[in-house]
């Protein structure tokens, strides 16, 4: 790759410097397609570097486990690579991050600071809050390539740790973009009618999951076959009257959603004593946000049967429509024992956040 021959700067809550490709920029049409799983990043870093306070505040980023889980799981699958290793094939990946010093002289990184050119490092010497350079389909359409870089590795990791909320943000919601567009290609239009006519909203699920129970105000769907490689995946729906703050509390969110699943969730519908509970001994890790102006409360905990004979985890989002009047506890839990669970929330994740919980029928529908 040739130097960068101009220095741009936008504003996009970092600043990012702007790189060209080694012959020149290809066209979108002699451009591969990026490949790579869903929530799959390579990681192109000296070794020395990555062993270092520098890896230290990229694993607390792209590393780090994931809150209310039963055993720990980092929230992307992170490969490691050497500048010096790389391929054509691994350019070709999804999600690349290039991490460098401009004062590492070691030629690993060495072959990612060739990429600068002496203007854009003079830039980023006059102004440390620079550290990032974000490029899309800088080798395969599709791809995020990021660029985070410092004068010195002390410089590099202030702005890490700044940062990395941002970070982790910029590839969750690539990640679920990505997603969402496979498994919500075909919709299973018959569930969002039951959402429709029993609690009055709309949900987007994929075609594969089925209506397990449907009655006024509740609606619980599921993956029909699990499988060894395919995890056992339910999601439910509630809604009721919001007529406090209180019912926003934490104990009380739990305190709800163990009331449902107490009422309509069995492991074994035979047996009445096995219905899901909040698993107590992991501490539930709550969130709260705005999603289109509603409130709301994430909720990342595990579960178990009241019998202890089933487990797992489950993501799940308490919503407040205050012109509807009405709360709605949306969630989704995976049974898949011994197994990542990662992959299976991501999916629950990209399902759940597509409810729109303030529609409204059409008059005359």
């Amino acid at each position: 790759m040739k130097p960068l021959l101009r220095f741009s700067m936008f504003i996009l809550g970092v600043v990012m410097f702007f790189a060209c490709d080694a012959n020149g920029p290809l066209s979108e049409n002699t451009k591969p397609k990026a490949r790579g799983a869903i929530g799959e990043i390579i990681l192109v870093i000296d070794s020395a570097k990555y062993a270092g306070p520098v890896g230290d505040a990229l694993k607390n980023i792209f590393e780090a486990d994931m809150p209310g889980m039963i055993r720990s799981e980092s929230k992307f699958k992170v490969n490691t690579v050497d500048p010096r290793a790389m391929t054509r094939m691994l350019k070709m990946s999804t999600n690349l991050v290039y991490v460098t010093t401009f004062d590492d002289k070691g030629s690993a990184s060495q072959v990612i600071n060739a990429q600068f050119s002496k203007e854009s490092k003079e830039k980023a010497l006059n102004d440390p809050s620079i550290y990032s350079l974000r490029v899309e389909d800088e080798y395969a359409v599709g791809q995020e390539v990021l660029y985070l870089f410092g004068n010195n590795e002390e410089q590099l990791v202030t702005n890490l740790k700044k940062n990395s909320d941002r970070l982790q943000n910029l590839f969750e919601v690539r990640e679920r973009g990505r997603l969402e567009s496979i498994i919500l290609a075909r919709k299973n239009t018959a569930a969002n009618a039951e959402a429709e006519k029993n609690l009055g909203i709309q949900i987007n699920v994929p075609a594969s999951y089925q209506v397990a129970k449907s009655q006024p105000g509740f609606l619980w769907l599921r993956q029909p076959t699990p499988t060894e490689r395919r995890p056992d995946i339910s999601l439910i729906f509630h809604v009721e009257d919001y007529v406090s703050e209180e019912q926003t509390f934490p104990e009380n969110i739990l305190a709800l959603r163990d009331s449902i699943t107490r009422q309509h969730v069995f492991g074994d519908p035979e047996d009445p004593t096995s219905y899901v509970v909040t698993e107590k001994q992991i501490p539930p890790a709550f969130r709260n946000m705005v999603i289109n102006d509603n409130f709301t409360t994430e909720i990342r905990a595990s579960w178990r049967t009241n019998n202890i004979s089933m487990g797992g985890t489950y993501l799940g989002y308490l919503m407040v429509d205050q012109e509807k009047g009405k709360l709605y506890y949306l969630e989704g839990f995976v049974y898949y024992p011994n197994e990542v669970h990662r992959d299976a929330l991501r999916e629950i994740e990209t399902i759940l956040l597509n409810t729109d919980i303030s529609w409204v029928p059409e008059q005359g529908s």
